[in-house]
């Protein structure tokens, strides 16, 4: 208790957490897409329940993964060699996470592109397997990106208090947002294309870290920023469009 009251009396203890809630809200993100796109193909009645049970899961999750800090930090250990270059388990982690965001995401851009694939709208036994598919698939999801974190935010802080509450904090936002991301993204049907493709460029990215090529997360989310500019340009003039049309008839 004392040493948290020590906490809350130091300013640099704020400021490392603001600056981790902030990094955990953007890292949240590319899990918050993933999620909205996932629930979105379940009936809707069963959608908001699903982002609720997977958000609260991954809150879980990552709080128990905190109280194992020092075993996650050991993940950075190189395991062994291929080429001379080193592999460690966080490294394989990222690697199968990111082969699963590029799997998930091309088959979710096929069955967008393929209007005959109709398999995921089946009712019945498909449709619960499905939901609990969807769970399953989100916590693995955020497995890959909490261990992602946690080692960054180790290397910002060494309290695990701020730590605690950064998640907490970031959780919560995810939750918050959930529901909103995904109805916009299930209004307008452009938007699904450019989160499948953010998926497939978060996806390879993962892959290139797990390799030892390191890309600057600031490159990736100006990206993506730049993509959603550019696209909320094109639904303006689309909606522009569409004011016209109705105006002249």
């Amino acid at each position: 208790m004392q040493d948290i009251m020590m906490l809350v009396q130091d300013p640099a203890a704020w400021v490392a957490l603001v600056t981790l809630v902030v990094m955990e809200v953007v890292l949240g993100i590319d899990n918050l897409i993933f999620i909205s796109i996932l629930t979105n193909k379940l009936p809707p009645e069963n959608r908001e329940r699903a982002r609720k049970i997977g958000i609260g899961l991954a809150l879980v999750m990552r709080l128990a993964l905190l109280g194992t800090v020092a075993w996650i930090v050991q993940l950075t250990t190189p395991v062994f060699e291929v080429f001379g270059h080193p592999f460690s388990w966080k490294d394989m982690i990222l690697i199968a996470g990111g082969l699963f965001l590029v799997w998930k995401a091309t088959k979710e851009i096929h069955h967008s592109v393929d209007l005959e694939d109709h398999k995921d709208s089946m009712v019945g036994k498909t449709v619960t397997t499905t939901f609990a598919s969807a769970i399953g698939q989100i916590l693995l999801l955020d497995l890959v990106f909490s261990i992602d974190s946690i080692i960054t935010a180790v290397g910002m802080t060494p309290h695990l208090p701020i730590m605690v509450v950064a998640v907490i904090a970031a959780v919560t936002v995810m939750l918050v947002a959930a529901t909103p991301l995904a109805n916009f993204i299930e209004r307008n049907p452009t938007i699904v294309m450019l989160a499948l493709a953010f998926l497939l460029m978060i996806g390879t990215t993962l892959i290139a870290e797990g390799m030892g090529f390191h890309v600057p997360k600031g490159y990736i989310y100006a990206a993506m920023a730049f993509s959603a500019m550019v696209e909320v340009l094109n639904m303006y003039a689309r909606n522009a469009r569409k004011r016209k049309r109705d105006t002249v008839h």
